[in-house]
Parts: structure tokens; sequence; C-alpha cells
């Protein structure tokens, strides 16, 4: 049995893993890449945790990277023992000791909000970084949340009365409205059209998955959102804009319309919070609150550092 099948095997035991985690997710976001996993055991050969990842190789150096449109990742302790420090800390041994050997130029994933597994990695050498993501975690009153949004939120959705939400607008449509809005902008879309059609393909057969759109009478479409959900959490993944239409009031609605979409799977809502404070801004307008996680890293090789560097230079000077 590969370690992927084991890797499988395991999650559908566990009574939570995050979607970003989960194999079927690994699968779309690293097609044509290398993604494997390492285990964390008890004398008897039970599985405690597991450390999905992507390896990249650049030239002569190997590293491990979040891949594209994941947030979260790292060590994931058997749910069964997941409050257990004792159990974590020897989860995280093993894993490092499994990445010691590896050969890695750099380590770098993002942990779930509230996982044992920071403290017990920065205690094995490894930097943490804090990081912020903006969640709603009560929507049983809809009215009363509504009312703890900003003025300027609500006078926003007054503007967006004339428009409407709907569903239909399948991955074709909408990667390329994606791309069309950040072009006007002069930005470049982050993600490849195959990128998106696997994942969404993906997403979508697992029936966790909606696109959003907020149109005019028309149909012509204002904004719209990639939205994918776990057992826990709906995740704002993709919203995208026409700059065109910025006073029309739709990204405020599209943001209420996929809170109400939450609201319909029976899960909370989580923003895919951004470091940028313009979006950070945006984001708290929605009577959403602030919920630190932490990045994790470690430099195996200082000349990496380096060459890391030097390509962020060389992208500053060509943008």
């Amino acid at each position: 049995m590969s370690n992927k099948e084991r890797y499988t095997e395991w999650v559908a035991q566990q009574e939570y893993v995050p979607i970003t985690m989960q194999p079927w997710w690994m699968d779309a976001v690293c097609a044509g890449k290398e993604w494997d996993v390492l285990f964390a055991e008890d004398p008897e050969g039970n599985i405690l945790g597991a450390m999905p990842y992507l390896l990249r190789k650049r030239a002569w150096y190997k590293y491990i990277l979040m891949p594209q449109m994941s947030h979260i990742g790292g060590i994931w302790v058997n749910s069964a023992t997941t409050a257990d420090r004792w159990i974590t800390a020897e989860v995280c041994r093993q894993i490092k000791e499994q990445l010691d050997q590896m050969n890695l130029a750099y380590y770098y994933q993002q942990y779930l909000p509230g996982s044992l597994c920071v403290d017990a990695m920065r205690a094995l050498g490894f930097k943490a970084k804090e990081r912020v993501t903006y969640r709603i975690n009560d929507l049983s009153d809809l009215d009363k949340l509504i009312d703890s949004f900003s003025k300027n939120k609500k006078r926003q959705l007054q503007k967006a009365l004339s428009l409407h939400v709907e569903r239909n607008m399948d991955a074709e449509a909408f990667y390329r409205f994606h791309k069309r809005c950040l072009e006007a902008r002069n930005r470049k879309i982050s993600y490849s059209r195959e990128f998106f059609l696997v994942l969404e393909r993906k997403a979508r057969r697992m029936g966790q998955c909606e696109i959003l759109s907020i149109c005019n009478a028309d149909g012509q479409p204002y904004a719209a959102a990639f939205l994918v959900w776990d057992r826990n959490y709906m995740y704002y993944l993709i919203p995208a804009f026409d700059g065109a239409f910025s006073d029309s009031g739709a990204g405020a609605l599209l943001a209420l319309e996929s809170i109400k979409l939450a609201r319909e799977k029976k899960v909370l809502f989580d923003f895919e919070g951004s470091m940028e404070r313009g979006v950070a801004k945006h984001y708290k307008q929605f009577g959403s609150q602030p919920v630190t996680y932490f990045s994790v890293e470690k430099y195996y090789k200082p000349l990496f550092r380096l060459a890391i560097w030097w390509h962020k230079l060389r992208e500053l000077r060509y943008r």
C-alpha cells in the first residue's frame, strides 16, 4: 500500500480533516507535481499523525511549500488524541526526524488555528510566524449578523437592491471573468485555467464547491466567488470583482450571499483572511473576527534564503 493510499484510509477514519489536507484536494492542487505523506506511528505501527506535503525542486534544491489555493496544511494529529500534548510532541519529533533526512533546502507550511503542533515544532527549532484569517463563528441569527455589518457595507447593500445572485456560472466562465477583472487593473491571474478546471471538477464531484455570481437584470456579472467547504467551514476561496461596477454594491452582496450559503450548508464562514491591510479591513466590516494561525518554516540551507531573496528582487524589478 502506498503512502497516499494509507493516508486516504486514515483520513476516512478521522472525525475531521480540513479540506485542503484531504487526499482528493492534494491530488487536484498538486496535479503534475510531486506530493506525498510523512507518518508518525506508535510502537504497534498505528498512525498517530500525518503530514501531507508538496515537494518542489529547483536546480539542486528540494523544498516543501504550500500548494496553490491551500491555506492550511502541516501536521495533523489523530483526532482521538489531538488534545494530548505529549502525543503531539512525539508526532512532531518523528516528522522532524524524517524531514531532516530528506536533504531539504527549505520547509514551509501553514497550520490550522489552535494547532498544538506549532509550539511543538517551535521547540524543535522551527520558526513560527503569526498570520490572521477572518471568521464568522455564529450564523444562527442572520438578521443580528447583518446588523453587525459596518455602516459602509449596509449602504453598499442598499445600492445592490437591483442586483441578484446566480449559481449557474460554470468554471470556464468564472476563470475568464476573474482574468478579465484582473487585467483591467493591470494584474495577472495567479493560477492557470487548467489548474482551476481540475480543482473545480474534483470539488464539484465531492459536492464541496459552488460558484456564486452577482448579476444585473440582464445577467451580466459584476462580481463572483468560488467557494469550497468541509465539515466545519466554508471558505471564500477566490472572489472576483469587476472594477467598472465598484459602486454597485456587488461586492457586499457577494459576501452576504456567500455567508447565506454557508448557513444553508450548516457550516461556519471563513473569509480566507489576508495579511493585506485593505483586504483585512474589508472583511472586518462583515462582522467577522480575526483568528490567528501560524506558518512554520525552517531554512536547512542558508544559501536558499539568498536564492529566495534574489528571486523576489527580480520579480519587483521586472513587474
